[in-house]
């Protein structure tokens, strides 16, 4: 059998050694420690934002998100459809019901039209949305400023994940930075990794501080265990954020690599029948975590991407449809949707293709060849 190629592999810069063998050497191998604060700082820094909470996962970061803005049963919370489960999970950890919004075909994110209509349309059910969260998807921006626009309008907070865009920027301002609340998610496919991770971002110091507390089982300050609030145990280990510094000191580069995955694709494949990439409007900057196509059985021929998937799957070549939306799930069947299907179409013809930053010339072609020779 051929060699396996991966959808997205963790890639080591050099640097993480390092640092893990001195968490090791001064025996801070517990959570917390001086590589979880030189990470948090690393990151404000990267992201431009003021206070930053490494935690131990893109998922906690959420979670938190919502309990800082007051999530409780019986709350509604406006969710993209077209996203990870993760992204819609907390929203129910908290009792409350997820009410999930279609994207739009500029950059497949969350669509400020339909949100505004469905805002409009809780209002005249009584039900005031007690936050937002648009997510920027295989690390394309979103609509940020004119889904901002309309949180505001109706006073909505907004989390914004960004777990798939670190490195990516709109108008020049980093993916993450532009809600009330940002996520991060360092699990070991995303473009930097801390073996597992994530990291809650913010301007608002006493939204990170009540963060950091509630993440360490929110302990009174007191000589013995006392708690007045339930806490969660969401902080990241000082050795996961060795990893991390090492990691962030070669974002640019990874951004570098994976945008070029990205142009050799469109250049191998841009010119097959049916076979469309996403490009970047106006003021956008992609990381391009993971390069997609969708594929048009009309245009093609009768190629889809099933076809395109199968045949890579007998090469041993990993790739994936794009996310099933949120309001397709059987876990969701119930919460309301408001949209016009672009999400579902994307799903129905959405493939993404191996785009590790460690990809050689060797694997990068065995893909295209075999994409190309069903044609």
């Amino acid at each position: 059998m051929n060699e396996k190629i991966w959808l997205s592999s963790p890639h080591m810069g050099g640097n993480e050694q390092v640092y893990v063998k001195e968490a090791f050497d001064t025996n801070w191998i517990a959570p917390l420690g001086p590589h979880v604060d030189g990470f948090e700082k690393d990151l404000a820094a990267f992201t431009g934002t003021k206070q930053v909470a490494a935690l131990s996962s893109g998922t906690s970061a959420i979670h938190l998100a919502l309990i800082l803005l007051d999530v409780k049963a019986g709350d509604e919370v406006l969710c993209q459809s077209f996203t990870f489960s993760a992204s819609a999970n907390p929203i129910v950890y908290q009792g409350a019901t997820p009410v999930f919004i279609d994207s739009e075909l500029d950059t497949w994110n969350m669509c400020p039209i339909h949100l505004r209509t469905a805002i409009t349309e809780r209002l005249k059910k009584g039900k005031q949305p007690k936050a937002v969260i648009p997510v920027h998807l295989y690390g394309m921006p979103g609509k940020m400023k004119a889904i901002m626009e309309v949180a505001s309008e109706f006073g909505i907070p907004v989390i914004e994940d960004a777990a798939e865009a670190l490195g990516s920027t709109l108008d020049g301002q980093a993916c993450g930075s532009f809600g009330d609340l940002g996520i991060l998610s360092f699990n070991g496919n995303k473009i930097i990794t801390t073996s597992g991770g994530g990291a809650l971002i913010s301007d608002n110091a006493g939204y990170i501080s009540k963060a950091r507390f509630l993440a360490t089982q929110a302990r009174d300050p007191a000589p013995h265990y006392q708690h007045s609030h339930i806490g969660y145990n969401y902080r990241m280990s000082n050795v996961c954020a060795a990893i991390g510094r090492g990691q962030l000191e070669v974002l640019p580069k990874r951004v570098e690599q994976r945008r070029a995955n990205f142009s050799f694709y469109t250049e191998a494949l841009g010119n097959l029948p049916g076979i469309a990439f996403l490009q970047e409007p106006e003021g956008s900057f992609s990381n391009r975590w993971l390069t997609t196509i969708t594929v048009d059985p009309v245009e093609s021929g009768g190629i889809t991407r099933e076809t395109i998937r199968l045949a890579l799957e007998k090469d041993n070549i990993e790739s994936r449809p794009l996310w099933k939306p949120m309001h397709l799930q059987p876990v969701f069947v119930q919460a309301p949707f408001y949209g016009d299907g672009s999400s579902e179409k994307l799903f129905d013809q959405g493939l993404c293709l191996p785009s590790g930053s460690n990809l050689d010339m060797a694997s990068l072609d065995r893909v295209t060849t075999i994409i190309k020779s069903l044609f």
